[in-house]
């Protein structure tokens, strides 16, 4: 079923939910009536490497959780994850469904954990606000800016819960540690800078293919305009395989830790964006964009800054961990990442170290752990009333913005200028062409702006 189809055949059904918001309820007296029993009836829509991060907060016993449907576009991914939740002790059995569309239209379903490809992030998401789901979207919450936009204009339309899947905003340490940063524990924070290293390797180059057997190659592609399928693009690859269904490694990584620095940093729009990044290893292999990337972000007026170093094909680990967020200021310095905190004073000594004693993943490929847990968990208990979320929808949308205009800065090869209060590119044409996308006709979200 095609997006305008679903919409106006289920329009009357959402109509009730999704305008409870204007009689007048808050968002948290509206999620106690709808969870009056408590239980919360959810369903996983994209079944790959993030599965990992469901898993254990939803069958605990505590979460009250009914699995309603694993959905995915791939057979043997629906099959697979079905074992792991039985071989975890799940009483029901969910639903295995093919199309997010049924999914939607199952009036039962209180929530979506959408962990689909980059490209159906922010469309899922808001199909869902429109069919009256929370949900839970991973990073980078949108596939280009725009949508970013779009989603936090459909979550006060719908007044839902929205939030991304930055987990490390659930990690008690890190918590802790931005809390008594903002307090001046390092004096006053000017500079941050984010990192990752990983040692990913060579991909296949992509070559016209047929279908794998039992994958949904139309909806996999979704709101992408219609291309043949090319070998190995719906298994990961896709990340690297131009732009029609990734956001390179800036969205797929540097999402968390961009994520820290700027609030550590407390700061939210860029006023000037300068990118260097270059494709740099295996220079005839099939990934088609940079593999290492270089971006300074400056705000107020460049009395802060963000650099992000990312390294995705050389492992070198230049400030002793795979992947973390060091924070300078007057005083002293901070390096925090998801498994705790350094605290520094200002000669360089350490002076206090907490460690979270967690087992949430650094550099390797898969997902979950204590601090993705935690980030479901508070998912789960704002729906029902009892929590505020860790990172509202907004939060995630401005941290995604950074890796969108470092993304735009390497594409147009321009050094971007920004509106503080927005960022919204000023000084390119050619740049701001990216700030949306097209879309296959039927797929175009509804003018909310």
């Amino acid at each position: 079923m095609k997006r305008r189809s679903f919409i106006k055949n289920s329009a009357l059904a959402t109509a009730g939910l999704s305008t409870i918001g204007t009689l007048g309820f808050t968002a948290k007296s509206y999620n106690r009536i709808i969870g009056a029993n408590d239980r919360l009836n959810i369903a996983i829509v994209g079944l790959g490497r993030r599965l990992g991060a469901y898993i254990n907060p939803v069958v605990r016993k505590e979460s009250n959780i009914n699995l309603s449907y694993l959905c995915d576009v791939m057979k043997s991914q629906r099959e697979k994850a079905a074992k792991r939740f039985a071989e975890k002790g799940l009483s029901e059995t969910p639903i295995l469904e093919n199309s997010f569309f049924k999914v939607l239209e199952d009036k039962n379903v209180d929530a979506i954990l959408n962990a689909t490809p980059d490209h159906w992030h922010a469309p899922g998401t808001w199909l869902a606000l429109e069919a009256g789901k929370h949900t839970y979207v991973e990073k980078p919450c949108s596939h280009n800016p725009k949508e970013g936009e779009l989603i936090i204009a459909y979550q006060k339309k719908y007044n839902k819960i929205v939030q991304m899947g930055n987990q490390q905003r659930s990690s008690l340490p890190s918590i802790e540690i931005i809390r008594e940063i903002h307090n001046g524990i390092i004096g006053h924070p000017y500079q941050a800078v984010a990192f990752y290293s990983a040692n990913r390797g060579q991909v296949v180059a992509p070559r016209k293919a047929s279908v794998p057997e039992g994958l949904d190659w139309d909806l996999f592609q979704g709101p992408v305009p219609r291309r043949e399928y090319t070998h190995d693009t719906w298994d990961y690859n896709w990340h690297w395989y131009g732009w029609d269904f990734g956001t390179a490694e800036a969205g797929n990584n540097a999402t968390h830790e961009l994520d820290i620095a700027r609030w550590a940093l407390k700061v939210n729009f860029p006023e000037k964006v300068i990118c260097q990044a270059e494709k740099r290893h295996w220079p005839e292999d099939g990934w088609s964009m940079y593999d290492t990337m270089n971006a300074t972000f400056e705000f107020e007026g460049n009395s802060k800054t963000i650099n992000w170093d990312g390294k995705s094909r050389n492992g070198y680990n230049t400030y002793g961990k795979g992947r973390g967020t060091l924070i300078y200021g007057t005083e002293g310095s901070v390096l925090v990442n998801r498994t705790g905190y350094t605290l520094y004073d200002r000669n360089g000594k350490s002076i206090k170290e907490r460690k979270g004693g967690g087992s949430e993943a650094g550099t390797q490929l898969g997902g979950g752990g204590d601090i993705s847990t935690a980030h479901v968990v508070n998912f789960f208990e704002t729906i029902r009333g009892k929590e505020q979320l860790n990172s509202p929808i907004e939060e995630g949308v401005k941290s995604t913005l950074l890796c969108h205009l470092a993304n735009i800065s390497y594409r147009t090869g321009e050094t971007l200028e920004c509106n503080p209060e927005n960022g919204h590119i000023k000084n390119s044409r050619k740049a701001r062409a990216l700030w949306t996308r097209e879309y296959e006709k039927g797929w175009e979200p509804q003018r909310l702006l």
